[in-house]
């Protein structure tokens, strides 16, 4: 078993007053919400969707549809490789907090939601582009994602994790546009429809060394599947609120994000495959520029190439090989 490196945990709320600090990955999706002359009605006006689509789904007992109120927590992790307090910015994921009105309780939601990693943009914008540059077919290269699928494991089983969360993380994404997905009879009471695919994507792969399983759930009145990617069981580790909580942030993100597939004017039919050329959408009010993520993934990659990757090339490999999964 190789040494554990020590994880450090921060906080920051993700509301209309929101800013990102000076070290935060600039690609995060938060960050490209909250810059601009738009940044403070961006932040108003996602938080919002947000509330409504959660009321939507958590209906009951909940006449006026204003019942609750959801809470974002942004949580950044960092890693310090030498033990010696000099840390990398790892991993970001988002928590949620759901605010019940009528009690005026606060309930716990899931940890996890969206994803970041400065590593996963090394991976994808940096290593794998590199990898094909001059080949005639797709591919990976060896031992692809194992780090850091090997980093977030440490990170979920480590004594940081337990002290901090309860329950396991449940990160949710697009569906992938390389795969066609197929509805089937079962249905979730809150998640909604199961579609099922008949190979995993490249996403689903690199997750899966991240020691996450993935299944596509479509809510009520949503129009496309979401990839949900957890640990354990997703439909029975988890209360209604909190499987809530998740869809509601993450669809809305989703609509922001990618319109074509997530605001699109009709539904996934049986048989779906996402597109982001697809043509009949709707857009939101929220500002957000797509293809500066895109080009700053490339950036905050090599970034990380430069100050993780070759930096501690030989106490990573190590740790790597012994690393024992658990």
């Amino acid at each position: 078993m190789s040494k554990e490196f020590a994880f450090t945990i921060k906080s920051i709320c993700f509301d209309e007053n929101y800013h990102p600090s000076n070290n935060t990955r600039i690609t995060t999706n938060f960050a490209n919400l909250a810059r601009g002359a738009s940044r403070q009605e961006n932040l108003r006006n996602t938080l919002q969707m947000i509330n409504n689509r959660f009321n939507s789904l958590a209906h009951w007992d909940n006449p006026n549809a204003d019942r609750y109120a959801l809470e974002l927590e942004i949580i950044s992790v960092d890693i310090d490789v030498e033990g010696k307090g000099e840390t990398f910015p790892t991993i970001e994921i988002l928590k949620t907090n759901i605010l019940d009105r009528k009690t005026n309780k606060r309930i716990d939601g899931i940890v996890g939601n969206n994803f970041s990693s400065y590593v996963r943009d090394y991976d994808f914008s940096v290593l794998l582009l590199e990898h094909n540059k001059d080949q005639a077919t797709f591919s990976t290269p060896e031992n692809y994602g194992e780090l850091h699928g090997k980093i977030f494991q440490s990170f979920v089983n480590s004594e940081t994790y337990s002290n901090n969360f309860i329950k396991a993380p449940v990160i949710c994404l697009s569906v992938s546009t390389t795969k066609t997905y197929h509805r089937t009879a079962n249905q979730h009471p809150i998640l909604g429809v199961e579609y099922e695919q008949d190979a995993y994507s490249l996403t689903d792969e690199y997750f899966a060394k991240m020691g996450l399983e993935v299944r596509y759930f479509m809510p009520a009145n949503s129009v496309a599947p979401l990839a949900f990617y957890f640990r354990g069981d997703l439909l029975n580790d988890y209360t209604d609120l909190e499987l809530i909580s998740t869809i509601s942030t993450m669809e809305s993100f989703q609509k922001i994000y990618r319109p074509e597939i997530y605001n699109a004017n009709s539904p996934a039919g049986k048989y779906y495959q996402p597109s982001l050329k697809h043509q009949d959408y709707s857009l939101t009010r929220i500002v957000y520029d797509r293809e500066e993520r895109s080009q700053l993934a490339v950036k905050q990659g090599k970034f990380t190439e430069e100050q993780f990757i070759k930096r501690y090339q030989n106490i990573l490999d190590q740790w790597a090989a012994n690393y024992a999964v658990v």
